[in-house]
């Protein structure tokens, strides 16, 4: 059994130790905030993420995984290290990989024996070939160790599910030495006949990168056909859905939204591009795709100005501030120009989400207002706009909602509802793409 590190206790760092720990092997988490790392050892996830916490606690009392500020010791003490720290988005687009550089030379400091170090951070080109330069500088010993390239493809709200269930495990590496180490830890996978894909660092990273930018293309594409839709009269649930029913497209990222948000779509879109540009290759789909994608959440605040007469003096109920349902994560969120923009136009705002409110008030604190749930949210309001898609927000009391807003606009910004069951109760539905 292996001993495993995480350097880095996010998402990605917590999915990753939390998962290979219900997967068999030994794990210790190492992170530098002392809050956090005193809150998981008491089995409190600081970040929402749903079946996350049980497994933490299950895997925390069956001893194999276990938490530590102490970043040398656990790197002595690890057999195979996980770098899994933020790579966030600099001014100029390109990733920050200071975080990703800082890991690799405190590893070179401790190393102590042969090891294996694996990049779960989503990483440019090149970047694993640079880690590997910096461990071997800073190592004094001359030590033996292997890097793996092993991007994740994580959804936020189902990251348990997509580490349990993947579609493939990418492994990228210089030398076939580390292979059957990583084909160990991840056994219940190779079990179930996941697909492993053995390729090269500069590949590996490649392939995470595209991924993304392949997914938010289709949302982007989607919503532009929900534009189309608007002006000409067409149905884009009905166009989305036939169009998903061909095999070589899919149904998946083709639901019509405010824009796609995150820690990564939009992150990774502007890093891949800025790559391809010092690369001179520049790539215009996705170039196009990142405009779109401004373009749709500015089209949201159009939406809501035109249907409104105007935006000053309007009282708004916002349902949904996390980019997605089921997490609490508010990065690159549309909710954010949204309603950001409705202010500067001088708009009163009421907002609500089941799991985000914290990070809502660290966004704008006495800005707008907060309400306690959907119906407090919608009280003396000229307009409600759903931005989020969370599963209470799909069975609303429609007729308490009209008694009790001031106005009679329904924005539905992730076509969850049919206008016609919103319109039986005298309010007037505004949907995306669809026709009324």
């Amino acid at each position: 059994m292996y001993k495993i590190a995480v350097l880095g206790t996010g998402y990605v760092g917590l999915t990753t130790g939390i998962g290979l720990a219900n997967f068999g092997s030994n794990v210790l988490c190492l992170d530098i905030e002392k809050e956090k790392v005193a809150k998981l050892k008491e089995g409190i996830m600081p970040i929402y993420e749903p079946g996350m916490e049980v497994l933490l606690r299950e895997n925390k009392k069956s001893g194999r995984l276990n938490f530590s500020t102490d970043i040398g010791e656990g790197i002595k003490w690890a057999d195979i290290i996980f770098i899994a720290v933020g790579t966030p988005q600099g001014e100029d687009g390109r990733a920050d990989l200071t975080a990703v550089f800082n890991a690799a030379e405190l590893i070179g400091k401790d190393i102590n024996g042969y090891k294996i170090i694996v990049t779960k951070s989503t990483v440019p080109i090149g970047t694993n070939e640079k880690i590997k330069k910096i461990i071997s500088s800073a190592d004094t010993g001359d030590h033996e160790f292997d890097v793996v390239s092993n991007p994740e493809f994580l959804r936020e709200g189902k990251a348990m599910y997509d580490f349990q269930h993947p579609d493939r495990v990418v492994i990228g590496t210089d030398n076939q030495r580390p292979v059957e180490a990583m084909r160990k830890i991840y056994r219940p996978l190779y079990l179930n006949e996941v697909p492993f894909v053995l390729t090269d660092f500069r590949t590996a990273e490649l392939i995470k990168y595209s991924s993304n930018c392949f997914l938010a293309m289709k949302v982007a594409f989607i919503n532009e056909i929900a534009r189309l839709c608007d002006v000409v009269g067409a149905d884009v649930q009905v166009a989305a859905k036939a169009i998903g029913m061909d095999g070589r497209i899919g149904s998946k990222f083709l639901h019509p939204s405010p824009g796609y948000g995150g820690s990564c779509f939009p992150k990774d879109t502007e890093a891949l591009a800025a790559f391809s540009r010092d690369a001179d290759m520049p790539l215009m789909l996705v170039e196009t795709t990142i405009e779109s994608n401004k373009k749709q959440k500015q089209y949201m605040v159009e939406k809501i100005s035109k249907s409104l007469g105007k935006l000053d003096g309007a009282r708004l109920g916002i349902l949904g501030l996390a980019f997605k349902s089921e997490t609490d994560d508010m990065r690159e969120a549309s909710s954010i120009v949204i309603i950001n923009k409705l202010l500067e136009e001088g708009a009163e705002v009421k907002a609500f989400d089941p799991q985000a409110m914290d990070n809502a008030m660290k966004i704008w604190g006495d800005r707008i207002t907060y309400g306690t749930d959907e119906y407090d949210l919608v009280e003396h309001t000229d307009a409600v706009v759903i931005l989020t898609e969370w599963n209470q927000f799909r069975n609303l009391d429609l007729e308490k909602i009209a008694n009790l807003m001031r106005g009679k606009l329904f924005f539905d910004f992730r076509n969850i509802y049919k206008p016609e069951e919103v319109e039986t109760w005298g309010l007037k539905y505004i949907g995306m793409g669809q026709k009324v």
